[in-house]
């Protein structure tokens, strides 16, 4: 736990906490079950809270992100990318306003380059960035779930509807995302104590992380701490679905969305990988994956593992866009190479989408 990190609640016994994040209560697989149906909440450690203030702020954050804000209604809930001038994600938040105060829910390891990027891009705008780890927790639950909590703000996860000036590239129907009901509650410190103190007692059930991500990476949901890695175009994690206005105006890395959907094609494309459960080995995110055979070349990186409580092992990898759609893969793993099938999220013809009209060829005159 670095230095900057809140002490972690007593979460009783049997509780894996790694730093001040629950890992998990002694049945990752039970909490599962629990946090899907609603009878469980999870305390996201690994989340945190930026707060925006101001008149200015939704228009502001519409100037720079990726996301249409300015007719944000309180209480509404969208996602934003933060995307460097060539396109690639930088960061994303969840974003939930309540008339006041815009509320962005990040991941924490990039929290602080986040705050400190709003921070330089202020200029004279009358808008206030506050980092809320020192007095907010984020609590992750079912909708109905999350609904009883004494919450500042909660931000329910658009994920997988394809929002006004949205796209979605996944083939699948229905989409493996469609019962992911997910929201996050902003809850002031006392409340989350209160939750862990209740769960000690008996009161309330808990999930840990391992759970909650496990039901993230079997609705492909992309994270930006594990499927941003800096190269990451929205295209390539079918994130158009949720966080990019493609009708906007202009913002840093528009112009790349706009071409790539268009005109071309997304280099990579992120897959789903049903992994062999024969054996206890899970490979770790950054694990290569490469064409089954001998030679195979290496073709991606895994993002994300879990172990589904229905599907078994299964991960969430970025490969080249060129990679046969049906072509068995394997994944390192430190005790060798596990065989690993790929389902399409993102499909190798994503983009291109304009109808870009041919123009007549002049016959030279005699």
């Amino acid at each position: 736990m670095d230095a900057d990190s809140p002490a972690a609640p007593d979460f009783g016994p049997g509780a894996v906490v790694e730093g001040d994040v629950l890992l998990h209560l002694g049945s990752p697989t039970r909490e599962q079950r629990a946090l899907a149906a609603g009878t469980a909440l999870a305390p996201l450690a690994s989340r945190t809270v930026l707060t925006v203030s101001g008149p200015d702020r939704l228009s502001w954050l519409d100037s720079i992100t990726s996301q249409a804000l300015t007719m944000l209604s309180p209480g509404e809930s969208a996602e934003l990318l933060v995307l460097d001038p060539q396109g690639h994600v930088e960061h994303a938040a969840g974003i939930v306003d309540d008339g006041e105060i815009a509320w962005l829910v990040v991941d924490r390891s990039r929290a602080e380059a986040l705050r400190a990027w709003l921070t330089r891009m202020r200029f004279r705008l009358r808008v206030e960035i506050v980092d809320a780890t020192p007095t907010h927790r984020v609590v992750g639950g079912t909708r109905a779930a999350v609904a009883d909590l004494a919450a500042d703000a909660v931000w329910h996860d658009p994920w997988p509807g394809i929002g006004v000036g949205g796209w979605g590239y996944a083939p699948a129907d229905p989409h493996p995302g469609v019962e992911y009901d997910w929201a996050e509650a902003i809850v002031p410190v006392a409340e989350a104590e209160r939750l862990a103190a209740a769960a000690v007692a008996g009161d309330q059930a808990l999930a840990g992380e391992l759970a909650a991500d496990a039901l993230r990476v079997a609705a492909w949901r992309p994270r930006a701490e594990r499927e941003a890695d800096g190269r990451t175009l929205p295209h390539e994690v079918d994130w158009l679905r949720t966080a990019v206005h493609l009708e906007k105006g202009c913002y840093r890395g528009q112009e790349t969305v706009a071409k790539v959907h268009n005109l071309g094609h997304p280099p990579r494309r992120l897959v789903a990988l049903q992994l062999d459960g024969s054996d206890a080995v899970l490979p770790a995110p950054g694990a290569d994956v490469a064409l089954a055979g001998e030679d195979g070349d290496v073709v991606g990186t895994v993002t994300s593992v879990a172990r589904h409580h229905d599907e078994g092992p299964i991960a969430l990898a970025i490969i080249k866009r060129t990679t046969p759609v049906d072509a068995p893969l394997t994944v390192a793993t430190d005790d060798g190479v596990v065989a690993a099938a790929q389902e399409t999220i993102v499909p190798p013809d994503a983009g291109r989408t304009a109808s870009v009209p041919r123009l007549p060829r002049l016959s030279r005159r005699r």
